[in-house]
């Protein structure tokens, strides 16, 4: 009877009479710096996709599938990010890959993604040409050439800034491109510049240049550097007497500052992105409160720009119908992704197509408004 009654069963589901809806896991990759000279991004942007997965997943999933995330650390290498890249996509099989942390690493392992038809979403590569890569290449961090002439042009009217100096590390692309685009901001906004010194990742000891600078007599210091030279270099410049305001890329946007550049160090510092912390969205309020009550910190622009992305994914999948053929899987998130428009964390997004050497449509890009920002007493304060 127990037999018979199995038979009948499965003939009801084979002839559609029956359906068997299974739950099954979404697996997408993230490949971030967890250790290394670039580990105060990399958790940051970790702690802002887990937090938005176990939101989603809370709530549900995405049609009835759970988020796994595979964690790689990358290091912030470049030689490791095409590694992880590699295990990721053909190793685990996942869906998609969240990063790399940095632009140099972006630039080095996106093709892997790219010639395998995986969408790889940066959310922390600013520097120019990474979605020139390919029509896989996603990133909802909006681009240096974006953001820095509005921060330097907010800076110069709410300072009077008639001269500056510029530094800038020049074995980095993230750091290159920085200074590729405050430079040309600055001949825009023809803004004189007194002196122009480089460094390198690693460095520690900037009294030369800085010194150099100060014999310049600049209304302030443009800085194209990460966090873990930039700290020190706002320190060491306090120690001279430079009291200048600075002026910092993307890589300078990070709560982190004060611990590396604490007091008075890191004040007068100014720079530009979609998100702040003060920026009393119910979006951003919401997100602000989850990330302090999981983590008991306040976040940054990577994490929320983290979160962000992977709400922005789960919109996308929501429209994808999964087939189990991961190939094709890969193809309709990719194809389903440029449609997404998104009001989150970071405000109002929606993608913008990028194009190549060539001038062809390629990855896809940020469209976003900046919110300048001021360091003082250890806060950012939004400057109108």
């Amino acid at each position: 009877m127990h037999s018979t009654r199995k038979i009948l069963l499965a003939s009801l589901i084979a002839a559609g009479s029956l359906s068997v809806a299974q739950a099954a896991d979404i697996t997408i990759g993230m490949a971030e710096a967890l250790s290394g000279g670039a580990a105060q991004y990399g958790h940051s942007i970790k702690n802002g996709f887990e937090l938005a997965a176990s939101e989603i997943n809370a709530a549900g999933g995405i049609n009835g599938n759970k988020i796994k995330l595979v964690v790689e650390d990358e290091q912030g290498k470049k030689e490791e990010a095409i590694n992880v890249f590699k295990k990721l996509i053909f190793q685990d099989k996942v869906l998609m890959i969240f990063g790399p942390t940095l632009s140099n690493s972006a630039q080095a392992a996106d093709p892997i993604a790219q010639a395998a038809k995986t969408v790889a979403f940066g959310t922390s590569n600013t520097a120019d040409g990474i979605t020139s890569i390919g029509n896989y290449v996603f990133r909802n961090s909006v681009t240096e050439a974006d953001v820095l002439p509005v921060t330097i042009s907010t800076a110069q009217r709410k300072l009077g800034i008639k001269k500056v100096a510029v530094l800038y590390g020049n074995d980095d692309v993230f750091t290159k491109s920085g200074y590729d685009n405050f430079k040309k901001a600055l001949a825009d906004l023809k803004v004189p510049v007194t002196a122009t010194e480089t460094f390198a990742k690693g460095d520690v000891d900037f009294k030369a240049q800085l010194t150099k600078i100060q014999s310049t007599h600049p209304d302030a210091i443009v800085l194209s550097a990460l966090l873990a030279e930039g700290g020190p270099i706002m320190v060491q410049a306090r120690q001279l007497g430079i009291k200048l305001p600075f002026i910092g890329g993307n890589g300078m946007n990070s709560v982190k500052i004060f611990d590396l550049a604490p007091g008075a160090a890191s004040n007068d510092l100014w720079v530009g992105s979609p998100w702040s912390i003060d920026n009393n969205t119910p979006e951003n309020t919401k997100f602000v409160a989850a990330y302090k009550a999981k983590y008991n910190t306040a976040p940054d622009q990577f994490s929320a720009q983290s979160y962000d992305a992977m709400h922005i994914a789960a919109q996308a999948l929501k429209k994808v119908k999964l087939t189990g053929n991961l190939a094709a899987d890969r193809t309709a998130l990719r194809d389903a992704l440029p449609n997404v428009k998104w009001t989150g964390a970071t405000g109002a997004f929606e993608f913008t197509q990028a194009k190549n050497r060539a001038g062809k449509p390629a990855g896809y890009d940020a469209k976003q408004t900046a919110i300048i920002s001021m360091t003082h007493d250890g806060k950012y304060i939004i400057e109108k």
